[in-house]
């Protein structure tokens, strides 16, 4: 309720037949009065209210109103209550809604200010939609390129903390379109951040470690920062599919001298080195995972299993020339047909060569006869030549290694040779 004294200031000065010139001193002495009450942070945001309300009349000039609106502004700030700040706020806003055009400077304080209030209540979503009504393109004002991308990203975060990936993306365009104006370094590497998330939300893995490797190099962040990104990166290349592309960001990223010192490194080396993961290390792996990084894929697995089976997959494709269906379904723990549906996607989009025989239910691993069509019987017929071609020139070694050690002992022991 607003109290006796606020209410009667500020009704004298909305009677008062005082020149224009004389009032803002009037309306400042009653922001002093409120200021420096001892009555409860309630009461003291109700005159804030009243206050509001009357410079925002038709008592007072724009140009006047305009200081006294941010000094109430800057007092909404201080109050301690975080409830009654988002309470005081909105009703200023809604006060403001028909003026904002000649108030836009005191609009966007009070959405910015209402926007750290609904953060520190983790009200994200309420927080990014305060911000979206912040006029950054107005010929009232002149907005820095600085300030609309910094308004832009911090929408961009709010939403991701949210996983509104759609609405974070958004914004983040927009920013897009201004990051070759931007020279605050903080606010690049807030792009380069948010990038990096949108990409990892997305589930595009791939291209979300190597932003995520990129921001870990920068030297404006702290080490610790640094080490998370870095642990980013590597979680977000375990999760990507296997693969040419994959195998590079790996050896990338396991050759950096800093690796050995996060917690993921030991799947990053096994991955690296095509080591098959037990059931124990990607369980263990997993407790450190994002929810939407154990998110369920269209055929039912997590990301994560998906991800390891088929770098199992990939794996026992370096150890087998070719395995049985049934034999790959008992080291991948799938059953048959999901074993030999993984092996068939991963061969048709060339993540790993060879081809499937349905027949002798093989899967037959080599390289891509070239020329020849993927998974067509000639191609097969090329890669079992192949490998038979290996297997002679085998043959052919040890037997030439075995005349090798025979001439050897005939040097050594004349007398016992035989002519």
């Amino acid at each position: 309720m607003v109290s006796a004294e606020v209410a009667k200031g500020l009704q004298d000065l909305e009677d008062s037949s005082a020149p224009q010139q004389e009032k803002p001193a009037g309306y400042q002495k009653v922001l002093d009065q409120i200021l420096s009450s001892t009555a409860s942070t309630q009461d003291q945001t109700s005159d804030l209210e009243a206050f509001i309300d009357a410079i925002l009349g038709e008592n007072l000039g724009i140009v006047a109103a305009r200081p006294l609106l941010g000094a109430a502004v800057e007092s909404i700030k201080r109050l301690p209550d975080i409830e009654l700040r988002i309470k005081a706020g909105t009703t200023a806003l809604r006060s403001l809604e028909s003026r904002v055009a000649s108030f836009e400077e005191q609009d966007a304080q009070l959405r910015e200010m209402l926007a750290d209030a609904y953060t520190l209540q983790e009200e994200y979503i309420e927080a990014a939609r305060v911000l979206q009504g912040i006029q950054l393109e107005s010929s009232q004002r002149r907005v820095p390129d600085d300030h609309k991308v910094s308004i832009w990203i911090r929408i961009c975060r709010l939403y991701l903390e949210e996983d509104d990936t759609t609405s974070a993306e958004s914004y983040l365009n927009r920013a897009k379109n201004l990051r070759h104006k931007v020279i605050n370094p903080e606010l690049v590497l807030g792009f380069q951040l948010s990038e990096a998330r949108i990409l990892d939300a997305s589930r595009k893995f791939l291209e979300a470690s190597q932003a995520y490797h990129s921001f870990s190099f920068s030297t404006v962040l702290e080490e610790e920062e640094r080490t998370r990104a870095l642990s980013s990166a590597i979680v977000c290349a375990v999760l990507a599919g296997a693969g040419p592309l994959r195998s590079r960001a790996l050896a990338k990223l396991y050759k950096d001298e800093r690796a050995p010192q996060v917690p993921e490194f030991g799947i990053l080396e096994k991955m690296f080195l095509d080591r098959l993961l037990s059931p124990e290390e990607v369980k263990k792996f997993s407790e450190s995972l994002s929810p939407h990084q154990l998110a369920t894929t269209s055929d039912g697995s997590t990301v994560l299993a998906k991800a390891v089976v088929e770098h199992n997959l990939l794996g026992v494709s370096r150890l087998y020339d070719n395995i049985g269906v049934d034999e790959l379904a008992s080291l991948l723990g799938l059953d048959a047909d999901k074993a030999e549906g993984y092996a068939a996607r991963m061969l048709e989009q060339g993540r790993i060569a060879g081809s499937i025989d349905q027949i002798d239910r093989l899967i037959l691993f080599e390289g891509t006869a070239n020329g020849v069509e993927r998974g067509s019987s000639e191609q097969r017929r090329a890669i079992n030549g192949k490998g038979l071609r290996k297997w002679d020139t085998r043959v052919q070694g040890v037997a030439e290694e075995l005349e090798r050690v025979a001439s050897m002992i005939q040097l050594q022991h004349p007398v016992c040779h035989n002519p």
